[in-house]
């Protein structure tokens, strides 16, 4: 299964200010195999070192942090030599030995020529609570399969080139064979074993089980990573959530019998295990724009939209045999999609824009920065004249990047309303996306 990040793996090797590299990523998604294949096939060899399945070999850093005595005694352990130019060293499970993290550094500081790559699970809670060595690491996120390495998986590279490409015209064709299989890829989602469970059999149910297995495994996880957290208040937390996308978030509302700031602790937890994402409401009128974002009016997406599918609890035939995509769960699907799609082109930074005027009541789903511009993004099945969010963002905006509506229409620019069409499958590339496979 082939996956952009590689691309990225090659890059951050041929660098020549190459850094120990720590993945980050929701568990499950793929960080262990990709570092696996990309090692398989630009090292000499590769030295697997995971500690949670070895929690003794953690005992390495605990002594002093002297790369070299580390390396030696990793060999002993793995029984295969550890060289500098030849060899990738991977860390998996880092998390579980924080000794391990800070030892990073020194082996940028002590042995530069050496690639050092480290991943884990939960990898965010153990950060907080440690120093992280600034300036000596280098970070990359990964994401579930977006939508065109989805078509790749699938069999079809030619699709997620046109995806990959500058947005415009396609033939009717191409389109509706676009428009099927991203409605399969609304319920298969962009988890690797979801995918693969598709790919193999051909059955969405066996998609469906995959997302089961990963939500109760994720529900099992609260208990480590909130060990003094309300486990019931999580789970309920956690699937409100997955049926409030598109909605501005409450606290009050995501479970009952709770305080507000039981709540908004759940909340916070639920995000840094990387399973939902905060979408703050921002003032577009400069850049940084995380610089204006409102701390109190946020929405969300989840990691996941196939994982949003099943833990929402949704009816499955009913919402499949709908025929505009954008109807599909009230909509949500649709901005579930495009927002994550555009976490991966906004390269982790997301927000949309809510006008709280007693008179006049407005709201943005998205804003994406191309080029330094910021665009307004909307997902909309209406007709152009029901964007009055859209129209009024505009008209207060001058500065704006032109609007960008995704749809199931086909594309078609409006350049004297400053709005331009999209079919719902060039979210990644209208969005600065292009950049994930070059």
């Amino acid at each position: 299964m082939k996956r952009f990040i590689e691309r990225q793996f090659e890059q951050w090797k041929e660098h020549p200010r190459r850094k120990p590299l720590i993945i980050r990523g929701l568990r499950q998604v793929g960080k262990t195999w990709s570092v696996k294949a990309f090692g398989k096939s630009c090292f000499d060899e590769i030295a697997v070192i995971d500690l949670e399945r070895n929690p003794a070999w953690q005992t390495v850093f605990e002594e002093d942090m002297n790369a070299r005595r580390i390396c030696a005694d990793l060999e002993i352990l793995t029984g295969q030599k550890i060289r500098p130019g030849k060899t990738l060293l991977f860390i998996d499970e880092i998390q579980s030995s924080p000794r391990a993290i800070t030892a990073l550094r020194y082996f940028y500081e002590e042995m530069p020529d050496l690639h050092v790559i480290a991943a884990g699970s939960l990898l965010e809670f153990a950060l907080k609570d440690i120093s992280v060595p600034v300036g000596r690491i280098q970070f990359l996120q990964m994401y579930p399969l977006c939508f065109a390495e989805y078509l790749e998986a699938v069999g079809n590279a030619e699709a997620a080139s046109v995806v990959l490409s500058p947005p415009g015209p396609v033939s009717q064709v191409t389109h509706d064979y676009l428009i099927t299989e991203l409605r399969k890829y609304f319920f298969v989602g962009g988890m690797p074993e979801s995918v693969q469970a598709y790919v193999d059999t051909g059955s969405l149910r066996e998609s469906f089980e995959v997302h089961r297995e990963l939500i109760e495994t994720y529900r099992m996880d609260f208990a480590k990573y909130a060990p003094h957290a309300d486990k019931f208040c999580l789970n309920s937390v956690f699937t409100t959530l997955s049926r409030s996308v598109g909605q501005q978030v409450k606290y009050a509302r995501l479970a009952g019998g709770y305080s507000n700031p039981t709540l908004k602790r759940a909340f916070e937890l639920l995000c840094l295990a990387g399973v939902v994402r905060k979408i703050p409401s921002v003032n577009p009128a400069g850049l940084p724009l995380g610089a204006s974002a409102s701390p109190g009016i946020f929405k969300v997406v989840m990691a996941d939209i196939g994982l949003m599918q099943t833990l929402s609890g949704m009816s499955v035939e009913l919402e499949y045999a709908r025929n505009d995509l954008l109807q599909i769960y009230r909509g949500a699907m649709a901005e579930q999609f495009v927002g994550q799609e555009m976490i991966v082109s906004q390269r982790g930074e997301l927000y949309y824009w809510d006008r709280q005027a007693k008179s006049s009541m407005a709201e943005v789903d998205f804003l994406a920065v191309v080029d330094g511009v910021v665009h307004p993004v909307e997902v909309k099945s209406g007709a152009s004249g029901s964007l009055k969010s859209l129209q009024l963002y505009l008209d207060n905006y001058e500065t704006s990047g032109k609007g960008m509506v995704f749809s199931v229409r086909p594309y078609a620019e409006l350049p004297d309303m400053k709005m331009t069409f999209m079919p719902l499958y060039f979210a990644m590339s209208a969005t600065g996306g292009r950049y994930i496979n070059e």
